[in-house]
């Protein structure tokens, strides 16, 4: 990458094209004038997380849930770099790619995400299929095809983690499978959905009653095998058979190599309360990475798409500020609510007073959703093609 013209401010870095870091270097791009803004992100699209069981299920297609990032950056100036960032040296303000690339920065946005997390249970890595990215979606959909072949009730998928994500995925694999396979879902804790509200939580039960699905609470997953899963209950230890086991029982954030070593909080980046690295307010952390560890609970945040948008357009506003040597501001995330898809067709919702589940609120769900896509021309775009459709 070309240096700056003497005299030039260094790029604005952002690490990670997810929620919080599109979210950024879009909001950021609008400022007129600007220093360069690179993305480094190794994919080649972006992925709209919540609507990835629409994409499963064939009633989105690709390019409305997993736009390419050179169709929304067109326009706004921002170089797409196609590379994972291998190291940040925080004092001489430097980005290593992975590739061997150096990029200098004047500030800097870490918003690297998170991963699924096994906890080390044997056989998780090795045997278990995940719902996390693009990437995990063909041979979720190929053992779905697979299973629909065999004799009706033969088969059995388990999947671990009743938090948004396996409730959500079990109730679509249900509505998928047309009985082709029994679901069992599978929670260490003793309910469903924990950090969920309650009506989105009774409506998931309800949801998850009427598809037949048998969940398993206060219940381990041991270990995992090819064919089989050892959960161990109040009831003992058992190991039953399964035809695909999905694991969505947690996440870690994927934290760069950062030199000096930093002292992390529950495993994340410290930031302040304008999520400035402690330390270092030249660079922010966003997403899951980042916790302020001064806040109590009720001023901390969720790790949710929702909160990432918002720290997103948030952390544009403070580049900015610093830019101009303005003060730094305080983040106070805004909860909108919560949408929950409970299956094909279905979904629930509560938030700004509303609460609504059924056809009507899988709707205004997908709605919602299409039009708040990364690049405003994309989401009402994606959103006329699914008010048109059959």
């Amino acid at each position: 990458m070309t240096p700056p013209a003497s005299g030039q401010i260094q790029p604005i870095v952002v690490i990670g094209g997810g929620f919080a870091g599109l979210s950024t270097a879009l909001a950021f791009s609008r400022l007129h004038p600007r220093p360069a803004v690179v993305l480094i992100e190794p994919r080649d699209r972006f992925v709209f997380v919540p609507l990835l069981y629409e994409l499963m299920s064939g009633e989105l297609k690709g390019w409305e849930v997993a736009p390419d990032y050179a169709s929304l950056l067109q326009g706004h100036g921002i170089s797409h770099l196609q590379d994972r960032a291998g190291s940040i040296d925080l004092d001489a303000r430097c980005v290593t790619t992975a590739s061997g690339r150096n990029l200098q920065y004047s500030q800097l946005v870490i918003a690297t995400g998170a991963q699924p997390e096994d906890f080390g249970i044997q056989g998780v890595r090795d045997n278990a299929l995940n719902f996390h990215t693009l990437s995990d979606l063909q041979p979720l959909q190929e053992r779905v095809q697979e299973l629909r072949r065999r004799p009706s009730g033969t088969s059995s998928l388990v999947i671990a983690g009743a938090g948004a994500t396996g409730v959500e995925l079990a109730c679509k694999l249900v509505d998928m499978l047309n009985g082709a396979a029994t679901v069992q879902l599978v929670e260490l804790g003793d309910q469903i959905l924990p950090r969920s509200k309650a009506f989105n939580r009774e409506q998931a039960e309800k949801a998850l009653k009427k598809r037949g699905v048998t969940v398993h609470l206060n219940t381990k997953v041991v270990s995992v095998t090819a064919t089989s899963v050892m959960l161990s209950g109040a009831q003992g230890s058992s190991q039953q058979h399964h035809d695909g086991l999905i694991w969505t029982a947690g996440s870690r954030p994927c934290i760069p190599d950062i030199s000096p070593k930093l002292e992390l909080h529950q495993g994340r980046l410290p930031v302040t309360e304008s999520l400035r690295l402690q330390g270092y307010p030249e660079v922010l952390a966003l997403g899951d990475i980042a916790v302020n560890p001064d806040a109590d609970e009720l001023s901390s945040w969720p790790h949710s798409a929702q909160t990432a948008i918002q720290q997103g357009q948030f952390a544009a506003k403070e580049l900015k500020a610093k830019l101009q040597n303005n003060d730094v501001n305080t983040f106070v995330f805004n909860d909108l609510g919560e949408m929950l898809s409970l299956g094909i067709g279905d979904a629930s919702i509560t938030g700004l007073g509303l609460t609504l589940a059924g056809p009507l609120a899988f709707k205004l769900r997908r709605l919602t959703y299409l039009t708040r896509l990364p690049g405003l021309s994309l989401g009402l775009r994606a959103a006329g093609a699914w008010l048109v459709s059959p």
